[in-house]
């Protein structure tokens, strides 16, 4: 079963040089640039308390 999640779109202005350092780092982890740009806001967002894991089963987000 395949869930589809719509994704918020927006455009991002950023320097060159570190499009560059996120693309080589893209690279090494297998990812796309934008992949890779939201593994790490997530992952900074999930670290500061700011962001609750997403579960498969909406229930256990009730409790």
């Amino acid at each position: 079963m395949w869930i589809t999640m719509s994704k918020k779109q927006f455009l991002l202005r950023i320097d060159p040089k570190l499009y560059a350092v996120l693309e080589r780092w893209a690279a090494d982890e297998f990812r796309s640039v934008n992949a890779h740009m939201e593994y790490l806001l997530r992952d900074a967002a999930r670290k500061t308390g700011r962001l609750k894991e997403i579960t498969a089963n909406p229930k256990e987000q009730e409790s």
